[in-house]
């Protein structure tokens, strides 16, 4: 039974999900970095928040650890990198906090315009400054958002419906999205220029680290009011203490700081600002979802094979993970037979999908054969890192799927480019869920994936096959199947033979020095 580590507070409906999915928890919030350490290694998975640092060190004392699940967004507390290089699936759970953070955005752009904090607090002072505070309607104003993923796209819903005029700013909308949720689309600079409010939904990258720096902040119009409930960084603090000061920002209203827990910061006892201590999430609804969606994610992971919403690893439904499974085996089966045969000089690798096939989501089965393919000379290669060490190692990875009819129900195709040349396999599902090879080197031969099979290329000429009887018979070795298949009569054939147990070497030198074969391998597949 997989077990999973609830690291930081959840809901306690969290771990009977885990418990109803079949998955054994344990809920230890607020261990120390050395505690988690040495406890971690008894997991298959693990469950956070934002407390717990799943570091370079924790990774390195979990061995068994297979999935992350961070409930909420932000991922800034996890190495994804080095979880990726140990194949680790890290997720998250992008939609379960969206309208919780997109309605305190909101609520953001409110008291900024009615100076709501400092009036309330001036009231409760014994004070009544009516005519110190003067406010601005947001009817009619432009709000420019930064980022229309799903939290943006809400903030723009609701601002909509208190009658803003809203543009955004996404490399990634498309123009037939932002008609659909009634965004005009605009260039950054042309936001910075227009916008009356500008709010900030997008993730910290190298891209948008300080995306409202001084010199955007030069480009807005006077008395802007900036809003930033998405993550700290994006905006260049000090230069924003600096046109608050001037009175060219009339005002900022900041939920996340560049560094937290935010203490102390230089924008903290200016008038014009709202700071709240990163409440975006904190309502009960969404600690109540993110918690429960975390734990259905991790338990699906872990029972089923299903990937939802992890950011290292293509998804795979909890439908599709038994639809795929058999073929993400064959995959892995196909790349481990090319993986043993020719595992130097690798340049390309193309991967063709037939029939049944060609309609199914590709990515898993791509990476299932990466892994397959790679293992044999790579150590710690597996679904989640194979892409990334092959892009690291200069492996051009192709996916073609074809729309055409096949000799087989579904047909997956291997092809490798090398330092010598280029080697191809096929295969297909028996049964449907069965795998089989039914080429090699575009010669029809059909064989199972057995733990100790025998490939010999040869010539199609009389003896071959008493020889290679007289070999198993002189080493000891038991034949159980025995699978051939010729290009041409004469010409270059293949032998896949089923053997009970490996070969000594001894044996495959003697078999190499046979004058009919070309070339032997001993391979052995993963049952």
């Amino acid at each position: 039974m997989p077990k999973v580590l609830i690291s930081d507070k959840l809901s306690p409906r969290a771990a009977d999900i885990f418990t109803e999915r079949g998955v054994d928890v344990d809920v230890k919030p607020g261990l120390s970095p050395d505690e988690l350490a040495a406890i971690i290694g008894d997991y298959d998975g693990l469950a956070i928040r934002s407390a717990t640092k799943v570091t370079k060190d924790i990774l390195d004392a979990a061995p068994n650890l297979k999935v992350v699940g961070r409930a909420g967004i932000g991922v800034d507390n996890v190495d994804i990198p080095e979880a990726t290089k140990r194949g680790v699936v890290v997720m998250n759970t992008p939609f379960g906090n969206a309208v919780t953070t997109a309605e305190h955005a909101i609520t953001m752009i409110l008291s900024l315009a009615r100076q709501i904090p400092a009036a309330n607090e001036s009231t409760q002072a014994g004070k009544w400054e009516k005519s110190r505070f003067m406010g601005t309607e947001i009817t009619g104003k432009r709000l420019g958002i930064i980022g229309c993923g799903n939290i943006g796209a809400i903030v723009a819903d609701r601002a909509q419906g208190l009658k803003m005029r809203v543009m955004g700013y996404d490399p990634y909308l498309t123009p037939e999205n932002a008609t659909r949720l009634g965004i005009e689309k605009v260039e950054l600079a042309e936001l910075l220029v227009q916008a009356d409010f500008i709010t900030l939904h997008t993730p910290l990258t190298d891209g948008t680290r300080n995306i409202i720096s001084a010199d955007a902040l030069n480009k807005t119009k006077k008395g802007v009011r900036i809003v930033n409930c998405a993550r700290g960084g994006l905006v260049d603090e000090m230069a924003l203490a600096a046109a608050l000061g001037t009175g060219h920002v009339a005002g900022a209203a900041l939920d996340v700081f560049e560094s937290e827990p935010a203490t102390d910061n230089i924008l903290f006892g200016m008038e014009n600002v709202v700071a709240t201590p990163h409440l975006g999430a904190s309502t009960t609804e969404a600690q109540e979802k993110v918690a429960l969606q975390v734990a259905e994610q991790m338990a699906d992971f872990l029972v089923k094979g299903a990937v939802t919403n992890a950011l290292n690893m293509a998804s795979v439904s909890a439908e599709e993970a038994p639809i795929l499974k058999p073929y993400m085996t064959l995959g892995r089966q196909l790349g481990s037979f090319l993986g043993q045969v020719e595992n130097q000089g690798l340049q390309s690798v193309s991967i063709e999908l037939d029939g049944k096939a060609a309609v199914l989501n590709p990515e898993p089965i791509v990476a299932s054969t990466l892994a397959g393919l790679l293992g044999p000379v790579m150590e710690s290669v597996n679904m989640v890192n194979a892409a990334a060490v092959a892009s690291a190692n200069g492996i051009a990875v192709s996916t073609v799927r074809h729309d055409r009819q096949c000799d087989y129900e579904t047909l997956l195709r291997v092809t490798i480019n090398h330092a010598s040349g280029t080697r191809t396999i096929a295969g297909t599902l028996v049964g449907g869920d069965k795998a089989r090879i039914v080429e090699v080197q575009h010669i029809a031969v059909e064989s199972d994936f057995p733990a100790h099979l025998l490939y010999l290329r040869n010539y199609d000429k009389p003896g071959f096959i008493g020889d290679l009887g007289t070999l198993c018979g002189k080493y000891g070795v038991n034949i159980a199947t025995f699978h051939l298949g010729r290009r041409d009569v004469g010409g270059e054939a293949v032998a896949l033979v089923e053997i009970d147990g490996a070969l000594p070497n001894s044996m495959l030198a003697d078999l190499r020095a046979l004058k009919q074969v070309v070339r032997v391998d001993a391979l052995q597949f993963q049952q």
